[in-house]
């Protein structure tokens, strides 16, 4: 039956027209007895295979790796980091805040242009992740894009003639276009050719304070301009509906996707400015990736200065996001993004020094309301040294 099944295959890939390699041209009156019986229900559908081995951990531990730091000197510390404690991931930039790609592909990629050779060889990379089972995950950044907007306006907000900017100087890209989504897409489906076993996105939203801009800014809303819905809806269908063809594309590579969301979501129907809708996102992913370092919240849950209460914030959060994921019928992993830097910017009395404790009060936080995944975020990729990340 396998040889039958073969033939049958290699018989429906053949190009009409085009002739056998050995026996010249295909004989028209030439037909198959088949049975349907020695059929399969389906034919397996294209599953891309990278070379690598990598196996998924017990729980995802994992930090995040620029790609400075992935291309540099500084990797060699991240990789004696993660040999001598319990992590066992790393999450990379493939496609970084900026908009760069930071390997450079080959000349005729429609991303060479767009590219910077922060990481030398991107094979030999993962071949070492390969080598030591660290479990590679990619981060595309999504709709945040200078390079992008500046190089296709008509994809970006504009205001007074030029791309707006947001305080820091960065600028968006349009969640509404289908080309944008194709963009990032290709640009993971590139990251899974390499070999990376999961593609997270991030910045998978509007620029934050949208509400207040959405009727200042010219942007198109392509085909959600004349849905039936409020300015608040069209940005949350937009956000979603990315994340389920991003998954869809994604499919034949066979990584898991992943999104990194803001954790205020998971506290509200939907976040009304960017377009974030915790429970609909979480519907189409394998992983969630909540940002909930204790500095980024205001007030919340109670805990005046959520800083200060790293373990407490933590445990509120996690109440709050297994409730939403409880309601799914499917839910994704949960692993979210954890705190090892100190935000002094929030000044004297509102902020403490991060280290050894504070890293290890958040993990006990999760890991004690039976969340045992999560990332550490450090900007500079400098972490702490001697925590225990042991589960």
């Amino acid at each position: 039956m396998k040889k039958i099944l073969f033939c049958l295959i290699g018989f429906l890939l053949l190009p009409l027209g085009v002739e056998a390699e050995q026996g010249g041209p295909t004989n028209p009156e030439r037909t198959f007895a088949i049975s349907t019986k020695e059929l399969p229900s389906s034919i397996p559908r294209f599953q891309f295979q990278s070379g690598y081995q990598f196996e998924y951990p017990d729980a995802v531990r994992g930090i995040y790796v620029t790609g400075h730091s992935a291309g540099g000197s500084r990797f060699n510390d991240l990789l004696t980091l993660v040999d001598q404690t319990d992590l066992n991931a790393m999450v990379i930039d493939i496609k970084d805040d900026y908009g760069h790609v930071t390997y450079q592909p080959d000349l005729s990629s429609p991303y060479y242009d767009v590219s910077q050779p922060y990481i030398k060889d991107p094979k030999a990379l993962l071949s070492t992740l390969e080598e030591k089972q660290i479990y590679p995950i990619a981060r595309v950044v999504v709709f945040k894009d200078t390079v992008l907007a500046n190089k296709k306006p008509e994809w970006s907000f504009t205001q007074n003639g030029g791309v707006w900017k947001n305080g820091r100087g960065d600028s968006f890209v349009n969640p509404f276009l289908e080309e944008v989504w194709e963009y990032n897409t290709n640009i993971a489906i590139e990251a899974a050719k390499l070999g990376f076993q999961e593609i997270q996105f991030d910045y998978v939203r509007f620029p934050e304070g949208f509400e207040k801009r959405d009727e200042i800014l010219q942007y198109s809303m392509g085909k959600y301009e004349d849905l039936d819905l409020d300015n608040v809806q069209k940005r949350v269908e937009a956000v979603t509906d990315f994340v389920a063809y991003a998954k869809e594309k994604l499919k034949p590579y066979g990584v898991k996707v992943s999104v990194d969301i803001f954790g205020y979501t998971a506290t509200l129907p939907e976040a009304p400015g960017i377009g974030q809708n915790f429970s609909k996102i979480s519907e189409h992913v394998d992983v969630i990736s909540s940002m909930i370092y204790p500095s980024h919240w205001t007030s919340y849950f109670g805990i005046a200065k959520p800083d200060l209460h790293p373990y407490e914030l933590v445990t509120e959060y996690a109440k709050v996001e297994k409730q939403k994921l409880n309601e799914l019928e499917t839910p994704p992993i949960s692993r979210p993004w954890i705190q090892d830097f100190t935000a002094s910017w929030l000044g004297n009395g509102n902020y403490k020094r991060y280290g050894k404790a504070e890293v290890e009060a958040q993990i006990k936080a999760l890991n004690d309301q039976g969340i045992n995944e999560f990332l550490i975020w450090n900007a500079g990729n400098t972490y702490t040294k001697n925590v225990d990340y042991t589960p």
